[in-house]
């Protein structure tokens, strides 16, 4: 089994090259899904969130009202260090599990935003990081996501910067680029993790571009 981190900043496309990835064989884990699970209704997640935030934090029918926690957390890094320290060992475990029903020859991509700012990359054989300019994120968020140009500018301030997700990087993927570009690196990456789960099972961690 290959384990591969997949990061990249909000707006980047790492879900389009999570797709692609999939599309192509990969076991995708990812993490953001995993992380609306454990905080379901119901589940002991959701109970600790809203004990710690109160409940103006859910939704009319029980769930929990992500925009309305976002809003609160991404404006305060003391709240969002408290949220994840609520659901990130959750999303751990949960991930784990998964890992463990994977076939033992299989690449098995961990879809995990925050791979950076939780000096996570130790965890995989290889980091691959989906990396777009600042201003191509904002104008994502904004036209594609809907969001304010203030709660974009803020949920991208409360990540890693671009340098400090480039620096984990085994394999860069540049989405600065038509789909059609996208959709020709991903299959050279994929040929390559391929490559590493045959013949080695891991990876020597030296930086590609």
């Amino acid at each position: 089994m290959l384990k591969v981190g997949l990061t990249g900043g909000i707006g980047a496309g790492k879900s389009e090259v999570s797709r692609l990835l999939v599309a192509s064989g990969a076991v995708l884990i990812d993490a953001d899904r995993i992380a609306r699970e454990v905080v379901e209704p119901g589940t002991p997640g959701l109970a600790a969130v809203v004990e710690a935030f109160g409940e103006d934090v859910l939704a009319a029918d029980g769930t929990l009202d992500r925009p309305k926690l976002g809003s609160i957390v991404f404006a305060d890094p003391e709240k969002l260090a408290l949220l994840n320290s609520l659901v990130h060992p959750l999303v751990g475990a949960r991930s784990r599990e998964l890992e463990r029903a994977a076939a033992e020859d299989a690449v098995v991509i961990h879809d995990v935003p925050l791979l950076a700012e939780n000096g996570l990359a130790g965890l995989y054989d290889l980091v691959i990081v989906v990396d777009a300019a600042p201003e191509t994120q904002l104008d994502r968020l904004v036209r594609l996501r809907g969001m304010t140009e203030a709660d974009a500018r803020a949920r991208m301030a409360a990540q890693a910067t671009r340098e400090q997700r480039r620096a984990i990087a085994d394999i860069v993927i540049d989405n600065d680029v038509p789909l059609e570009e996208l959709e020709r690196r991903v299959k050279e990456v994929w040929a390559e993790l391929v490559r590493r789960a045959r013949e080695t099972g891991g990876s020597s961690r030296q930086p590609q571009e």
